[in-house]
């Protein structure tokens, strides 16, 4: 099969040629149909998170068909559409996995990071760590919901569902790129009111965000001019926690919803008081996962989404990277 491999933190991809994936006990191969190109695959190509498996196969936002099934591999049946998220295997017995925080399992292995991932043609995955797909959506606009949706709607309810002082009428959005796109549409098909902070000057996601229905767009530098009820910082730069510690309101939240940011400067003991909760989401549970798809499966959820062929991650990576995608950027490995 072909893939696109990393070597080593911080060289570019190369695509190679490897041999047929086999899946082991309770795992399928999947013939894979596209996988969305996240930040997270920038943070383990550039060396930010560290201890890769290497050689390394990206990405982990997949969707594909089974093909195969390894011994005891039976809750999907053959030619069954699934999508694999970043959480791909814990141990099922920790502290954390036997209170619904599987999350947080120190044993967990994650989808193109410690698991080879789907930037190629076949790829294996725990099929209980499969999720099945609404059928409204096709495979380059299913994938984005796999990381960019599941996660940032994690942060959603984090931030929404159990605020102090009254309901999270006012959300703010820091970062404007696959998952708050998804994200503004929940939040105002939910009768929320959406404020879209970007990069200073980059209008083009400015008006994204208000045509997908935020309310208002503009710069992460400029404070709201009614404080928000909730805040979610998709961008990884540490100095927007202070930035959006000061634009909530008291008992506001603030959630960092990256799985890596630059080092966050020191600020004010003043601008935490009043009870206002910062908090980070890591990970995703398979209950966030059937949550989220079932809601996306009921909205339904416009995905914007640029096609790449399969040599093309590199270029695909540097388009996310320099933020000139709108949405989300996908490969399309079999096309």
């Amino acid at each position: 099969m072909q893939a696109m491999v990393l070597d080593l933190p911080g060289r570019p991809l190369r695509l190679a040629d490897l041999p047929r994936p086999r899946p082991g006990p309770g795992e399928v191969l999947l013939g894979v149909e596209a996988c969305a190109v996240c930040r997270t695959d920038l943070h383990v190509v550039d060396g930010e998170l560290l201890y890769p498996t290497l050689p390394l196969v990206p990405g982990h936002e997949i969707v594909g068909r089974i093909i195969e099934q390894g011994p005891q591999a039976r809750r999907f049946e053959i030619g069954a559409r699934v999508g694999v998220p970043w959480l791909g295997w814990t141990c099922g017995v920790c502290q954390f996995c036997r209170t619904g925080a599987e999350n947080l399992c120190i044993e967990a292995r994650f989808t193109g990071y410690t698991r080879q991932g789907g930037y190629a043609e076949l790829t294996v995955a725990d099929e209980r760590f499969c999720f099945t797909l609404p059928d409204t959506y096709d495979a380059v606009h299913a994938a984005p919901l796999l990381c960019a949706g599941l996660i940032g709607h994690r942060a959603y309810r984090q931030a929404t569902e159990h605020p102090f002082g009254g309901e999270a009428r006012r959300l703010g959005l820091y970062g404007f790129g696959a998952a708050a796109h998804l994200l503004t549409q929940v939040a105002v098909a939910d009768g929320r009111r959406v404020l879209a902070f970007t990069r200073a000057g980059d209008s083009a996601a400015q008006a994204h965000a208000r045509g997908l229905g935020a309310e208002w767009a503009g710069s992460s530098d400029d404070l709201p001019a009614e404080p928000l009820d909730a805040a979610i910082i998709f961008a990884p730069v540490g100095a927007l926690v202070h930035t959006a510690l000061r634009a909530v309101r008291p008992g506001g939240v603030v959630v960092c919803a990256g799985i890596h940011m630059s080092d966050i400067p020191t600020f004010p003991y003043r601008d935490l008081w009043q009870e206002r909760v910062l908090r980070s989401v890591a990970n995703l549970t398979r209950e966030d996962g059937e949550r989220f798809l079932a809601r996306a499966a009921q909205v339904p959820l416009r995905v914007d989404a640029t096609a790449y062929p399969l040599p093309s991650a590199n270029e695909a990576l540097a388009a996310v990277r320099q933020g000139t995608i709108r949405g989300a950027a996908v490969l399309t490995p079999n096309s």
